[in-house]
């Protein structure tokens, strides 16, 4: 990834290369910039392998971080804005970051309070970048400190020098149907590649200007948001929050080409009268998914926003976050119930629970081989095992079918994992978390429509029977407090007991289907 930029700044120079509000870089400045971030880290003592966490907004300083920190050989591991606390402890005490590079303030946390008393014995430096709520000097102090050390610039540069594509790159988690979250370790290599083809697929080049709202520890903002922005030379112009009346001015006012995001993005625009109004002209390509798409939605887009192209796709963090995607000539009816075919180096598959292959129009699980399947689940060799099987294949979960034209169609998950406003949650976690609350016996949690999020949490509580009925009001406010918002059940019902099969599972299917509350 580090070669990108440096090929970048040979090739466009001065060309702007990120703009953020009123703060802009261009291709040989983030260069420079990357370089002496990789400088200051040799100098703090990182070492080839360490990982880097970064925890952190959207913005300029987060590349240069994850840039830096990669040309000096470390592996970088991005952190959700939104946990909390102890849920970042897990994924900086499993990887073992050494270092840490966090947002001074965001949106009111304090991420550094959030670190106070945690066990994370192997964290060594912690760094604070600036944000508009908060200024700080701390990440210029770090990197000026070493703007003239020779010797850590001599080492930098021999480490960038001996940086290859089968380098490990970062370490991604994600989550299981068991709820322990699990670290995706890819290389540097197959990242670049995919996004490669992900750029032949999209069609995003050198004279886009690329909107981007994805969060930046999310595959979509990092991998195909600044990499793939980056590998095209276009001008990223990053979001750290939301809003849809500034995004919609930044579209208007720069001539935005390129936005990708979830249908929740989109039907927040189509609410907006300015954005109805004509606003969004200069819009070419709009790249949605993470959920199945209205076909009211694709017609919307084309018709009131006048999004000249829309194109949807299909991808896990295991497969560095893309697998799949459709084209320019796809029709509609493709577009709102297939997120395409599988890109160029990647194959996909469908297998019977016996591991047998099958055939065109058959069901079973989704399986991907290729150049993008992750090297594995970080110090987990059991569950790598389980999810990458003797073939190669990855297994992920989804339940699905290929036609013989090649494309995927998407029936259902084996998995209880559902999708709110483009980020994957998992009953078992959310579960795991709410039994910790004092009233709760047993939970269980499923995935119901939502018009604005897709879908959204809803949790069926047995209450202890000695403390008096529950507020739910009250528990989805303690569910705020100890977990990431999108986590957060969106109702609460209490029962007397779950349904269960004989053998004691719980029958989620019923919850699903409204037999209970």
């Amino acid at each position: 990834m580090p070669h990108v930029v440096l090929a970048a700044a040979a090739d466009r120079g001065n060309h702007p290369a990120i703009i953020e509000d009123s703060r802009q870089i261009g291709y040989a400045a983030l260069a420079e910039e990357m370089l002496a971030a990789a400088r200051a880290f040799v100098r703090a003592g990182l070492e080839p392998g360490d990982r880097v966490a970064i925890w952190a907004h959207n913005g300029i300083d987060w590349v240069i971080a994850c840039l830096g920190a990669q040309a000096a050989g470390g592996i970088v591991v991005p952190i959700n804005t939104r946990l909390k606390g102890l849920e970042a402890q897990y994924a900086l005490a499993h990887s073992g970051a050494r270092f840490l590079v966090h947002s001074s303030l965001f949106i009111g946390i304090d991420y550094r309070a959030m670190l106070r008393g945690l066990d994370l014995p192997q964290l060594g430096q912690v760094i604070a970048i600036p944000t508009a709520e908060a200024d700080t000097d701390e990440w210029r102090n770090f990197i000026a400190a070493a703007a003239n050390d020779e010797q850590a610039g001599a080492e930098a540069a021999r480490r960038l020098a001996a940086l290859t594509g089968e380098s490990p790159s970062d370490i991604l988690f994600t989550s299981g149907t068991t709820g322990a979250p699990k670290g995706v370790l890819t290389l540097h290599g197959q990242n670049v590649r995919t996004y490669r083809e992900w750029n032949r697929a999209t069609s995003l080049a050198a004279n886009d200007r690329y909107a981007l709202i994805w969060p930046f520890f999310h595959c979509s903002g990092y991998k195909s948001g600044w990499l793939a922005s980056l590998l095209a030379g276009a001008t990223l112009y990053p979001q750290a929050v939301f809003e849809t009346g500034k995004l919609v001015r930044l579209v208007a006012d720069e001539k935005i080409t390129m936005l990708p995001g979830p249908p929740t993005l989109f039907q927040s625009l189509l609410e907006s009268e300015e954005a109805r109004a004509g606003a969004l002209s200069s819009l070419r390509v709009a790249i949605t998914g993470a959920t199945m798409v209205a076909p009211s939605l694709i017609q919307a887009m084309h018709d009131d926003l006048g999004i000249e192209q829309i194109l949807t796709g299909y991808g896990l963090t295991e497969c560095c976050g893309t697998a799949t995607m459709t084209s320019a000539s796809d029709p509609t009816e493709i577009l709102i119930t297939s997120p395409g075919k599988a890109i160029a180096g990647t194959e996909i598959a469908i297998k019977d629970a016996d591991g047998a292959l099958l055939g065109p129009g058959q069901e079973g699980e989704v399986v991907i081989c290729g150049d993008n399947v992750m090297q594995g689940y970080f110090n987990d060799p059991a569950a790598t095992a389980e999810a990458i099987d003797a073939e190669g294949w990855l297994h992920t979960g989804d339940l699905g079918k290929i036609d013989e034209r090649g494309y995927l169609f998407i029936t259902g998950r084996q998995k209880d994992v559902y999708i709110v406003g483009g980020f994957n949650c998992y009953p078992a976690e959310i579960e795991a978390m709410m039994a910790h609350h004092p009233a709760v016996v047993e939970v269980a949690v499923v995935g119901v429509p939502d018009h604005r999020m897709g879908e959204v949490g809803k949790a069926f509580v047995v209450a202890r029977s000695d403390g008096g009925k529950p507020d739910p009001a009250q528990i989805i406010d303690w569910c705020r407090q100890n977990m990431a918002n999108f986590k957060v059940p969106r109702s609460i019902v209490l029962v007397d007991a779950l349904p269960r099969t004989s053998t004691g599972k719980v029958q989620k299917f019923r919850l699903q289907a409204g037999e209970f509350g």
